[in-house]
């Protein structure tokens, strides 16, 4: 669970564009769905068996099918499936840091950046895999009880946004764009001032020079 906090969080890049920033603010959000549902599940099954071992589970599905499709469902919005909240997050950063002018080396850092991805949805989908699938064989998780109503209450909110901001994220992006508007304000405002010099610079080129033998003149 710390390593998917970790790559969660290390996707907010500070592109310095309107796409990035405006992902960044969906991936927290995001990371704080996800995460906090995650924890909360693990706490859940924690306290049945009281440990967290990966190797003391597998096959948990035959036991507890409603909290595998939970799981599941949480799984798949933090690692970016589309059509959940996580992969308007990520899309919209690496998108944006790809189309900076700011950035060093910005399409290399998106690169780096999509390979995170890919490494972060194999080890949360391995990680699934080990806990879940499989044969019932540990003989104290044959006793283990499926959700019950609280935890579902608890953990229903957190699903509806996950699936919310997935399909409308204006419902997040229309309250923050003011906001970054303000922040991007003076890149802007240097962008306008340097624009000028770069334009003086493209107009300072020698001309051909004149058929009757003049000298070269300078625009």
């Amino acid at each position: 669970m710390g390593l998917a906090a970790a790559a969660a969080t290390g996707m907010v890049i500070f592109a310095l564009t309107a796409q990035g920033l405006q992902g960044g603010v969906i991936q927290m959000v995001n990371h704080g769905l996800t995460t906090g549902a995650l924890f909360l599940l693990v706490g859940m099954i924690y306290e049945r068996r009281h440990t967290r071992e990966i190797a003391d589970f597998g096959g948990l599905a035959h036991a507890m099918p409603a909290y595998a499709a939970v799981f599941m469902f949480v799984t798949l919005a933090s690692i970016g499936l589309p059509g959940l909240a996580g992969f308007i997050g990520e899309f919209m950063i690496l998108f944006g840091t790809f189309g900076s002018v700011t950035l060093p080396h910005a399409r290399l850092l998106t690169v780096l950046a999509a390979t995170g991805v890919v490494l972060g949805a194999i080890y949360m989908l391995w990680m699934y895999q080990r806990v879940f699938f499989g044969k019932l064989a540990n003989e104290k998780n044959k006793e283990l009880s499926d959700l019950n109503l609280r935890e579902v209450l608890v953990l229903l909110p957190l699903i509806v946004f996950m699936f919310w901001l997935g399909v409308g994220p204006g419902l997040v992006l229309d309250k923050v764009e003011p906001s970054l508007a303000r922040v991007l304000e003076p890149l802007a405002v240097e962008q306008t001032h340097d624009a000028p010099q770069d334009a003086h610079h493209a107009l300072d080129l020698k001309l051909p020079a004149d058929p009757h033998g003049h000298e070269e003149v300078s625009r």
